[in-house]
């Protein structure tokens, strides 16, 4: 078994479901009492947060690439950013280790197209939804047609981020706002949506959604587990 590597806590509520969730996985393939062989490095996000609502990319960049230094020199074997957002690193990232890094957005990728989609809807941060990082990786390298909700409801989307979701809170209104704007995405001719924050799963799933929604926790962790266990 491969040593999957994580740099985590963007925010920590997420990160506890990619822990249980590789964990889970692993057990499920070897059965028994296995679990993960993997070192997960938990950031305080405050200062991550305060950078990002300053546009400073650039010392964000340099703080992810020690982490996944820290990561790379405990013994990973491949790398997750547990974040959908902080993906805006990873050139930097894969330029500054040796070890493989493991996308949210390819994983998440791989799964629309094995369902026979082509045209989805992207919620996540502003940072997300608006930059060219994620939109760009889906559409050039994957062939993707990615919508966007309008910018009114991408402030929704953004604010209960932040103001909830990071906090561990879930609030029936936004899992409310956030069906109506899925709505509109469909009615736009979103054939799925991508649920691109990692805390967004805690207050939607997949069953609560009228087409088909990409979960990339749960996708990105399944994904661990494959490489992983690859000989």
């Amino acid at each position: 078994m491969k040593t999957i590597g994580l740099v985590g806590g963007m925010t920590w509520h997420s990160t506890a479901d990619y822990y249980r969730l590789i964990n889970s996985g692993i057990q499920t393939r070897l059965g028994g009492s296995h679990s993960a062989d993997c070192i997960l490095y938990s950031v305080d996000f405050e200062p991550v947060e305060r950078l990002q609502q300053e546009d400073g990319w650039d010392s964000l960049s340099r703080f992810m690439v020690e982490a996944a230094k820290r990561v790379e020199r405990a013994g990973a074997d491949f790398l997750l950013i547990c974040a959908n957002t902080m993906h805006t690193t990873a050139p930097a990232v894969e330029a500054a280790i040796s070890i493989p890094l493991l996308h949210i957005a390819d994983a998440t990728a791989s799964e629309i197209r094995d369902q026979g989609l082509r045209t989805v809807g992207l919620l996540g941060t502003r940072f997300t939804m608006e930059m060219e990082f994620y939109r760009d990786r889906l559409q050039k390298k994957h062939g993707l047609r990615v919508l966007i909700p309008s910018p009114d409801a991408r402030e929704k989307v953004h604010d209960v981020i932040y103001r909830e979701l990071a906090h561990g809170i879930i609030s029936p209104s936004s899992r409310d706002s956030y069906l109506s704007i899925i709505g509109e995405l469909r009615s736009r001719g979103a054939e799925g949506v991508i649920l691109g924050c990692t805390e967004i799963p805690m207050l939607i799933q997949a069953g609560d959604c009228p087409i088909p929604a990409f979960d990339t926790t749960a996708i990105h962790a399944a994904a661990a587990v494959e490489w992983a266990l690859e000989d």
